[in-house]
């Protein structure tokens, strides 16, 4: 405790100075070395949004840990010229971004002034500004004799007849066109890599070297007892196949040792078939597993394409009716979380089961059915009732009106 306590000034300075390079990085990679605004960059403003989020939380971070390191570093009153190189560094980087870092300080501040003792004189005097403030916003939010949608009608039909308004609609489209290629691209490879990955690994390597791991009479034909009970089956159906010919057709009697090797060759074929589909649900786990890791390198390497690809589903969202997204809502709640989603949980889980060569335990999956479809719906009702409230009241009003 002794040692964490004295290393604790080095320890704020460090996470500031991360939160300081963030930031650069963010500039360097993003924004041409340029501080972070919609000035800097060509963005969309769901993109732009993102980023400043990104910037407000390391600005806070900054905040914080300069205020812990100066008031760690007044107790132990400790000095470095690393310490001195790393605070010119977060100087320079948040200098651009002064009125901002003032708006995140009074933002973390605020519920640490509560708790401080504040003279009455200093309070009179913040709520008058306060007040002044506010009346000097009331003056200027009123109304003037036409209407500001007026106003902004009026505006839109002068640039509209501008010179450059041929050239900007042109660049827009360009901007949405590019947009829109690049997000179906990268779904596309999202769903294709992973899926060529699976397939070629798995027949390529997987399987060669399975085969030759489990190609002596030692390894076991069946992975789990579902399996052997299922070869047992189709072996007594077999069995009255060849009884129910003999009867139907009156064949002629064969002997018991032509039988028994009749039978004796049907159980050969059958241990075939169940090795080859042990094998192959013995594969299907590592291939899994490459194309989880496929997928996994291929989110890591797109931080552009996903940025983009969300401002392009958002903007088709938000482009639906009311009535197209309370539909969408319903259909999707219906399929997953509805009356009859337990019966399409089975069927997934049964196959996924036989996919990786597993049993299926009923209990297992009546177990998940009776607990993961209420967690998602209650998931999916809390952003009902604290998103889709804010976002689009109306679609919400049209959904219950569905429902009902």
């Amino acid at each position: 405790m002794n040692q964490w306590f004295l290393k604790t000034p080095e320890r704020a300075l460090l996470k500031a100075y991360n939160a300081a390079q963030t930031i650069k990085t963010i500039e360097i990679e993003h924004f041409g070395k340029k501080k972070i605004s919609a000035e800097s960059a060509n963005y969309t403003e769901n993109v732009m949004s993102y980023w400043q989020g990104y910037l407000d939380k390391n600005l806070t971070i900054i905040k914080v840990r300069l205020a812990e390191f100066r008031l760690s570093r007044s107790v132990l009153n400790i000095s470095h010229p690393a310490l001195l190189e790393k605070l010119k560094f977060i100087d320079e980087v948040i200098e651009k971004y002064s009125l901002r870092y003032d708006s995140v300080n009074n933002r973390t501040l605020l519920p640490v002034a509560k708790t401080l003792k504040i003279n009455h004189s200093d309070v009179n005097k913040l709520t008058n500004s306060s007040n002044l403030i506010n009346k000097s916003q009331t003056i200027s939010q009123k109304t003037g004799v036409l209407p500001r949608s007026l106003g902004r009608t009026i505006n839109k039909i002068k640039a509209d007849f501008t010179p450059e308004a041929e050239e900007e609609f042109i660049k827009n489209y360009r901007i949405s066109r590019n947009r829109t290629t690049i997000a179906l691209k990268f779904l596309i490879t999202l769903m294709i890599v992973p899926l060529l990955i699976h397939q070629l690994s798995k027949r390529i390597l997987i399987i060669p070297i399975v085969e030759g791991i489990r190609s002596d009479n030692i390894s076991p034909i069946f992975l789990n007892p579902e399996m052997e009970d299922k070869a047992l089956d189709e072996l007594n159906m077999f069995q009255e196949k060849l009884r129910l010919e003999s009867l139907f057709y009156q064949y002629p009697t064969i002997s018991s040792e032509a039988k028994e090797e009749s039978i004796k060759n049907k159980a050969i074929e059958i241990a075939e078939t169940f090795r080859h589909k042990s094998n192959e649900a013995v594969s299907n786990i590592f291939a899994d597993l490459l194309s989880l890791i496929a997928f996994g390198i291929v989110i890591a390497n797109s931080k552009r394409e996903i940025l983009i690809v969300k401002s392009f589903m958002d903007n088709v969202v938000y482009g639906l009716s009311d009535s197209a997204k309370a539909f969408l809502i319903i259909l999707f709640t219906d399929v997953f979380v509805g009356f009859h989603s337990p019966h399409g949980w089975e069927v997934i889980l049964e196959r996924l089961a036989q996919h990786l060569g597993l049993e299926a335990n009923r209990s297992v999956i009546f177990m998940f059915i009776a607990t993961f479809p209420v967690i998602l719906d209650t998931i999916f009702k809390y952003w009902i009732f604290r998103y889709l409230s804010r976002l689009s009241p109306s679609a919400l009003a049209t959904l219950k009106e569905m429902d009902e």
